[in-house]
């Protein structure tokens, strides 16, 4: 059964307890997802982790793909927030600096989260439903359409094509996150460390600002 990506905080207003054990409850379920799959695992499981009765998992999701339709959406929402607050009139050198770093900060904070996307997307989306339909399509356009503004400005080298800019400034960040034990063990690292983010950051903010015919700022 698929679904259709809306945020699941829109339902009802959320007093503060509720904010507290949906959190709770979300962080568990991104642990069990990421560990099981959609299919390995089960509500029992996900209420052990937070600690909860398995009752309490039903008060606030229905069932168990509920609450991964709800893991989804939170991930979908971080990502995309960080691009649909792109505008024309933005500065092209601190937007793309500021969203490289946002999404490789998401990739060192949100680890599990990303790899459960991505294990979705690789599974052919099964749960992701209508997301991907006229309206992600319309969303993205606007997108692009910035960056085509940018380039009409003179803020962002014509050669570029801005579809593919956003493809490749989604692949390079998320990699630290989907890929990070092959990125550690290159590393000759047990985990990546800060100072490993912060280098990445550095070096794909200066390869894509160069690639783009942009100036970084001093």
């Amino acid at each position: 059964m698929a679904l259709e990506i809306s945020s699941h905080k829109s339902e009802k207003p959320a007093g503060r307890i509720r904010q507290r054990n949906e959190q709770v409850i979300l962080a568990a379920a991104v642990q069990e997802f990421a560990a099981c799959g959609y299919k390995g695992a089960s509500m029992r499981q996900i209420a052990s982790r937070a600690d909860l009765p398995k009752a309490n998992i039903h008060y606030y999701f229905k069932n168990k793909l509920g609450l991964y339709f709800a893991v989804l959406s939170d991930i979908i929402d971080l990502w995309d927030s960080t691009l649909s607050n792109l505008k024309a009139e933005d500065d092209a050198v601190e937007s793309l600096t500021r969203y490289l770093r946002k999404k490789i900060e998401f990739s060192r904070d949100h680890p599990l989260a990303s790899r459960i996307f991505a294990s979705e997307i690789i599974s052919g989306g099964p749960n992701l439903g209508n997301y991907f339909t006229e309206g992600y399509e319309e969303w993205f356009r606007s997108r692009t359409a910035v960056f085509e503004q940018w380039q009409q400005l003179g803020k962002l080298d014509t050669a570029i094509a801005p579809s593919h800019l956003i493809f490749l400034l989604w692949s390079s960040t998320q990699h630290y996150a989907d890929f990070a034990l092959q990125v550690s063990s290159a590393l000759g690292k047990d985990s990546l460390e800060n100072s490993d983010y912060e280098q990445a950051i550095g070096t794909l903010t200066h390869i894509i600002l160069k690639g783009c015919g942009i100036t970084q700022k001093a």
